[in-house]
């Protein structure tokens, strides 16, 4: 089970919100809108899918990092290694 399993509802929610969002964003930039309404839009759509990539990390720290570690050995050192990478990407983007 992953650990987002808990979340997952919530977590398809906001990703469909999101998606609407960029719905919305191709239909301004079809009507001619205003170039700082769009980037507002877009700026909106990166911190919603910001804040469900930090849920899903939280969540997999706490559960799988955690599980991981736990029982030690090469599979918690590949788990913290996954998870300083994802942070990597997350920090870069």
């Amino acid at each position: 089970m992953h650990g987002y399993a808990d979340s997952k509802e919530s977590h398809i929610k906001r990703m469909r919100r999101i998606e609407g969002q960029v719905r919305g964003i191709t239909k301004m930039i079809e009507s001619d809108k205003y170039c700082i309404d769009i980037l507002t839009q877009v700026s909106a759509v990166n911190k919603a899918l910001e804040a469900v990539a930090l849920g899903l990390l939280d969540e997999h720290l706490k559960h799988c990092v955690t599980d991981a570690v736990t029982e030690g050995g090469q599979i918690a050192d590949q788990k913290i290694e996954e998870a300083s990478a994802a942070i990597a990407r997350l920090v870069r983007s």
